[in-house]
């Protein structure tokens, strides 16, 4: 860096993060994965110059230094040039395997004035690769690292809105297509924060997620619709309740214990709990999925497949699991009834749910032909701004459900964001 400051040259550090290491580990070996380490540091040294640094930090981590460059295109193309190398097989145990790598990329001086910064600026970056979907690189932005502060700031705030009970679920109607009227209910998560303002569903689950907050979240959630479906059972409107279950929940093996508790304590039934998960949670790890859904129907609850047709719409795993009910995402709403493609999209959604015995949720419904299409076509039930935005749970029940006592069947559908 010193030299460099005197030339009037750059420094770069690139950070690098194999992906799917733990995969290889946990199917293969330890000794396969230092395998796959070796054969990883063999390729990237090919790469690089021989007055270029590589390093091995630690676990699946590796630190590259490069000097005396004129500009940020040469590291650049370095970088690329190392993902290129990584994304071909390796063999280890007389079989392919693939890993491949996300990088971040830091600059002296432009980004920062000492070697402990430029590092972590440059493992900053990695990880915004790694989000915006692996096997690519970032070069660190000061827009990155105010988000990165940002992102702290909400999981202090969320942490210590949780504990103290300041979230909210709102209520967004389902609406049968056919009669009009209401038969059920999406709740979302709405917080309005003294500092932050009211802030989105779609910043505050990344975070929970990457926190690990996503767990008391969801507990959180799942203890507040049991005590709707007991509040509105006493009441003499005993509701259908449908929960969002995050990736996370599900890797808990207990998640059908904590369930059967969280009913017990509130005194709802179990026939008024619906289970909601998406394509993603389900297909990723589908056994798992499998068989925590069906120890979950035992207990007597019901199974809703979110954004269906946005994820890996596996068809032999949607018939193997023990889904009621399918909910036409609401990507597939917009262009109906102008776009080819998503008229398509959605009647084929229809005819597949109604074949395989299931019912339909269509969301985002804005317009009135988008209604006489899902009539059309016998989409039973949908929701969006067309009938009502989501509303707080006395205001729907005393503005759509007054005059509805012992409702059967109805699905109030609880997520954490829409």
């Amino acid at each position: 860096m010193v030299r460099a400051g005197r030339s009037g040259l750059r420094v770069a550090v690139l950070f690098l993060d194999l992906d799917y290491f733990k995969t290889v580990n946990d199917s293969f070996g330890h000794a396969t994965g230092d395998a796959l380490l070796v054969q990883v540091g063999t390729r990237m040294r090919s790469i690089l110059r021989e007055n270029d640094t590589l390093a091995r930090l630690g676990g699946d981590e590796f630190a590259v230094l490069l000097t005396d460059l004129a500009d940020v295109d040469e590291a650049v193309s370095v970088a690329t040039k190392l993902l290129t190398s990584l994304q071909a097989s390796y063999r280890l145990q007389d079989q392919d395997v693939y890993s491949g790598g996300s990088l971040g990329l830091a600059f002296y001086p432009d980004d920062a004035q000492d070697s402990d910064t430029l590092l972590r600026y440059a493992d900053l970056a990695m990880y915004q690769a790694k989000q915006a979907g692996r096997g690519a690189y970032a070069c660190y932005s000061q827009e990155m690292d105010r988000r990165v502060h940002e992102d702290m700031q909400l999981h202090t705030r969320l942490k210590e809105a949780i504990a103290q009970g300041i979230l909210k679920l709102h209520y967004q109607p389902q609406v049968d297509v056919e009669s009009g009227a209401v038969v059920g209910a999406e709740a979302l998560l709405r917080w309005h924060d003294p500092v932050l303002g009211d802030v989105s569903p779609s910043r505050i689950i990344p975070i929970a997620e990457a926190t690990g907050l996503i767990l008391p979240l969801s507990d959180w959630v799942l203890e507040t619709a049991c005590e709707q479906i007991a509040a509105w059972a006493q009441a003499g409107t005993p509701l259908r309740v449908a929960v969002n279950f995050s990736a996370q929940q599900f890797r808990q093996r207990n998640l059908p214990e904590k369930v059967r508790a969280a009913l017990e304590r509130t005194g709802a039934q179990a026939q008024w709990l619906g289970i909601e998960i998406t394509e993603s949670v389900a297909m990723t790890q589908p056994e798992q999925a499998r068989e925590q859904l069906n120890a979950l129907v035992a207990l007597g609850c019901s199974v809703a497949l979110d954004d269906f047709g946005t994820g890996y719409s596996s068809l032999a795993y949607l018939k193997a699991l023990p889904v009621s009910k399918l909910k036409i995402d609401q990507s597939f709403m917009k262009g109906i009834p102008h776009d080819a493609n998503d008229v398509a999209i959605s009647r084929a959604i229809i005819a597949l749910a109604h074949s395989l015995g299931l019912t339909l949720v269509a969301e985002g419904v804005e317009t009135d032909a988008q209604l006489a299409f899902l009539r059309q076509y016998g989409c039973e039930t949908y929701q969006g701004w067309l009938f009502a935005k989501a509303m707080e749970p006395g205001d729907l029940t005393e503005q759509h459900l007054a005059n509805q006592t012992c409702l059967s069947e109805l699905d109030f559908e609880f997520e954490l964001a829409q």
